[in-house]
């Protein structure tokens, strides 16, 4: 209770400022890959669970959360929202983590990809979100070569597919900053999905798994359907001698973020928060 009083202590106080100062940066300036037209995001008008949802996006962007000057820190996380490659849980997985990680000092942005059922669209649309971030890290204040990634759920999958296929060109260099790698500098995985889709549950076959991968933090429950995904990709991780730290608890379920009464929710930031700590170092 305590934790949770503190956060909304800092959302509802000195954060709030930051509203004025957050911008959004559209990912694409010209034509958006793969699509026609581009138009204004669309709301679902499913808000259950005080969840806000982002029904379709065809001009995909980001939004910038600068981490306040007193406490910033030279590292930037790309949040990806989770959803079933169908919605966005926006407020959820995606801006309320903002809020956190600029409580702790870092940088962070709001992926909006595209949905729904784009899964190369939302691949393209992660790899030029990375650059964009390494390109402006000066703007924002921190090493263009500490960018990670938070993903949760099907986010959790787009931050896998992007930690393994960063050497696939997805699409046709639009400016300088696709000559930035898309390589994050680690990846953050909280009840991912879609990892196991190889033969009896096996890793993904897409995920290309190396030495050259960068380090994990995976975090999941035994009660999540899902959570089969953190387990076998935990295992190749291992296996190919990639630094990750898996956590495994019992209950929580799926879809909990970071809110309050959920015992997965109540203890995986102060973990992720430990394990982030190691990037912090100038």
């Amino acid at each position: 209770m305590k934790k949770w009083m503190l956060f909304c202590f800092l959302m509802g106080s000195g954060l709030n400022m930051m509203a004025q100062q957050i911008k959004t940066i559209p990912l694409w300036p010209g034509t958006v890959p793969g699509e026609t037209s581009k138009q204004p995001y669309k709301m679902s008008a499913d808000s259950s669970r005080s969840v806000h949802r982002i029904a379709e996006v065809t001009d995909p962007f980001i939004s910038v959360y600068p981490a306040p000057l007193q406490v910033r820190k030279d590292v930037a996380v790309v949040i990806c929202p989770g959803g079933g490659y169908s919605i966005l849980a926006i407020d959820l997985e995606g801006t309320e983590i903002a809020k956190w990680f600029n409580s702790l000092g870092y940088t962070a942005f709001v992926l909006h990809y595209r949905v729904p059922k784009k899964e190369l669209g939302a691949l393209q649309d992660v790899q030029r979100a990375i650059r964009i971030a390494k390109s402006r890290a000066a703007e924002f204040g921190y090493n263009p070569d500490k960018v990670g990634l938070l993903g949760f759920s099907a986010g959790g999958s787009l931050s896998a597919r992007a930690s393994t296929l960063y050497e696939e060109q997805q699409y046709r260099p639009v400016d300088k900053a696709d000559s930035v790698s898309c390589k994050p500098a680690f990846a953050m995985l909280i009840y991912p999905a879609y990892l196991d889709k190889g033969v009896n549950r096996a890793l993904t076959p897409e995920l290309k798994v190396n030495g050259a991968t960068p380090p994990m933090f995976l975090f999941a429950t035994a009660d999540d359907q899902y959570s089969n995904s953190a387990l076998v990709m935990a295992g190749a991780l291992r296996d190919a001698k990639v630094p990750v730290e898996l956590h495994f608890y019992s209950k929580g379920g799926h879809g909990y973020g970071l809110r309050p009464g959920n015992p997965a929710a109540d203890v995986w930031p102060g973990l992720a928060q430990t394990w982030l700590k190691q990037f912090d170092t100038k």
